[in-house]
């Protein structure tokens, strides 16, 4: 893009000057407009803009998922995550959310990931936070780092290596990472490889990425359960039914720009109870606030019909459910985004299999389907449904208790979403 004229732009229109007095203003006009297209001083087609990544949902550790010893107090993590469109910019969100103590991180560094705790050395750049290395992060605050040049490719494994300070006794993170992180003594971000460390298969801490890409990318934030955050998929093997659907999108020219925002919470419930924020009172933050979201996906429900004690409860669930659902759909409507209602998926055969719940699953599926509510339908029960079983997933797709899918149940699911939805 040209941002001043050079001499000879500056020679061209004080020459182009003189030669309009000679025309009439209107041809003058149309000349001058086609040079001005020419010459690179219209719109510029490679405008970019900040769109979303990679995310996952923030929520309180639970004491059996807290960081191993020694842990994060003055010591370095190394998390891996693996992003859906490319750009030449970033930025990266943190979060101190759900903690209860400051956190301090001292420095922090990304690369290109080589495979377990490897990086690509030539590729490590540092962050900054206001132009400062150092940030310490207060109880409920959520922060940004300074954008940098770094070129992303889509699907690319990134290595985040934060130097904490002192850190919070609670930790702001997500358990359900299903890929390891590498923990090390004392400030180690220098280091290539983290051969000797501790690991484990949780995030902590990291909440967002954003790229730099062009003006027509966009994101999809999917709200979710286990499902969707990847139960029974393979760990490090990026393979939830949101990464396949993430490639497939990649290999569409109409939608290789769309980024796929990955909010699930394992345990999740859209009313009340199950594990982290539930899905109603986080949707601002976790679906609507994400950056250039043009498209939601919902696919909520199964636990809180999986929590209900007896059948006097059902109808109440269902409409509770279903009134959830409306007032998501009308707070993203109204900031002009589409909304896809996926069906839930069958449970028969699972600790959740009880007659007055599949009742309760049929109607909330039915209104899904047939309400008009949403923007379309992503028919994920249809899919799994076990043909020669009534609400039983089917035997091949499922990870062992009937309610989670395996890798080839992901890859079903991925594979089963209709990518005209989100064509322009």
């Amino acid at each position: 893009m040209i941002n001043k004229p050079g001499i000879l732009y500056s020679t061209f229109f004080k020459g182009f000057q003189s030669f309009l007095h000679s025309f009439s203003t209107v041809a003058a006009t149309v000349i001058f407009l086609f040079i001005f297209e020419l010459t690179g001083f219209a719109n510029n087609p490679s405008t970019k803009i900040w769109v979303g990544t990679w995310s996952t949902a923030p929520q309180l550790v639970e004491p059996s998922n807290m960081p191993p010893a020694p842990g994060l107090n003055n010591n370095t993590l190394r998390q891996v995550v693996c992003v859906s469109i490319g750009g030449d910019s970033l930025r990266l969100r943190f979060s101190n959310e759900f903690s209860t103590s400051a956190v301090t991180m001292k420095a922090v560094r990304i690369a290109v990931s080589t495979g377990g705790s490897a990086i690509a050395g030539s590729t490590s750049k540092e962050l900054k936070f206001n132009g400062n290395t150092e940030i310490t992060m207060n109880p409920g605050i959520t922060i940004t780092s300074d954008p940098i040049s770094f070129h992303l490719k889509p699907r690319m494994s990134l290595a985040i290596t934060i130097a904490f300070g002192e850190t919070s006794p609670d930790v702001t993170g997500h358990p359900g990472s299903r890929t390891t992180s590498y923990l090390l003594t004392g400030d180690q971000t220098s280091s290539s490889d983290f051969a000797s460390s501790t690991t484990t298969d949780h995030w902590y801490i990291i909440n967002g990425i954003d790229v730099k890409a062009p003006e027509s990318s966009a994101a999809v934030a999917i709200l979710g359960n286990s499902i969707t955050d990847g139960r029974g998929s393979g760990i490090n093997k990026q393979n939830r039914w949101t990464d396949i659907l993430s490639e497939h999108l990649l290999k569409n020219p109409e939608t290789q720009y769309v980024g796929v925002l990955n909010l699930g919470i394992g345990g999740n419930c859209i009313l009340k109870g199950g594990l982290g924020p539930t899905a109603i009172s986080r949707f601002d933050r976790d679906i609507l606030k994400q950056s250039h979201v043009k498209w939601v996906i919902i696919l909520e429900g199964i636990n809180d019909i999986g929590g209900i004690r007896d059948s006097t409860l059902t109808t109440q669930v269902a409409q509770d459910l279903i009134t959830a659902y409306s007032e998501m759909i009308d707070k993203a409507h109204a900031k002009g985004l589409k909304v896809y209602g996926a069906t839930i998926l069958p449970f028969k055969k699972s600790f959740y299999d009880k007659s007055f719940r599949q009742t309760v699953r049929d109607s909330v599926n039915e209104w899904i389907r047939t309400s008009g509510r949403f923007d379309a339908v992503i028919d994920f029960d249809k899919v799994m449904t076990n043909p020669n079983s009534k609400n039983t997933i089917k035997p091949d797709l499922q990870s062992g208790d009937f309610l989670h899918p395996n890798e080839a149940g992901y890859k079903m699911m991925g594979e089963a979403v209709d990518l005209k939805l989100f064509e322009k």
